[in-house]
């Protein structure tokens, strides 16, 4: 799986990056990572990156390319990604210019868990040919879109995962504007939210009338997102995207409900 990539993208790691020169880019994504609250101040992680560079070169090919920082004590595998939209020159001749670098902070306890992510990384990106070629990328948005496609692609090859498409589909609501619903590659997704506490019956908040009913009437619905972020309500996947607490334990459940359509075609988000 690619949990750090998802980490990066949930928490404003991903950038554009203001230099095309390979050791500006490197400096500037380091110095990010140097920022992270996690991350124990003193790492040097601009230093780590620019010697290991110096001595092997971390380029996945196709554009990508994933620079890392080891460091000898433990901690979270973390990582910032940087685009380049004119490319960056990796040094290696007949391979395109780099256009995304992810860059890794990997402490000791992680090296298990970083080399699994990068192996992920590269055999996605060998056997999806539409991953290779980031050329026509016009801006973050679509950068975003490519690495939650590839974290999806990954995630599923291991079984159900909801994380991926999850983040993806709250950008995507978060567009939509006042449009309630809509549909995206055969599915219909709706804006949910759910308000719970001790002393009142749940109200549930839905511009889908049918949804709302069915989401009122379902007593194991609160209990379920209260312990998880998936519930399945009468063939609709419920995703938790984020619960707020206010005074009197009451708590807003802000939710996703996501339903296939069976049987018809849909026309997808935006087309």
């Amino acid at each position: 799986m690619l949990k750090s990539v998802l980490d990066a993208l949930e928490n404003g790691r991903l950038v554009e990056l203001p230099d095309n020169d390979k050791s500006d880019a490197l400096q500037f994504l380091a110095t990010i990572l140097e920022a992270v609250p996690s991350i124990p101040a003193g790492s040097n992680i601009v230093e780590i990156v620019l010697e290991h560079e110096k001595n092997s070169n971390t380029s996945l090919g196709f554009g990508w390319a994933c620079p890392h920082a080891r460091v000898n004590f433990d901690g979270d595998l973390c990582c910032a990604i940087g685009w380049s939209p004119a490319g960056i020159d990796y040094g290696i001749a007949g391979e395109p210019l780099v256009r995304l670098v992810v860059m890794f902070f990997v402490p000791e306890n992680q090296r298990n868990t970083y080399l699994k992510e990068v192996s992920t990384l590269a055999r996605v990106l060998k056997s999806n040919p539409e991953f290779q070629n980031l050329e026509p990328i016009g801006d973050l948005d679509q950068v975003r879109n490519t690495l939650l496609d590839m974290t999806h692609q990954a995630m599923s090859e291991g079984g159900k995962n909801y994380r991926a498409r999850m983040i993806q589909l709250d950008t995507l609501t978060k567009s939509a504007g006042d449009a309630g619903h809509y549909w995206l590659k055969g599915m219909q997704i709706d804006a949910l939210l759910v308000v719970a506490g001790p002393d009142i019956k749940p109200l549930v908040l839905s511009q889908n009338a049918e949804l709302s009913r069915l989401a009122t009437q379902d007593t194991q619905l609160v209990p379920a997102i209260a312990s998880g972020n998936h519930y399945e309500l009468q063939g609709w996947q419920i995703v938790r995207r984020s619960s707020t607490a206010y005074a009197g334990e009451r708590v807003i459940y802000d939710c996703l409900a996501i339903k296939t359509r069976q049987g018809q075609g849909a026309p997808e988000a935006g087309g």
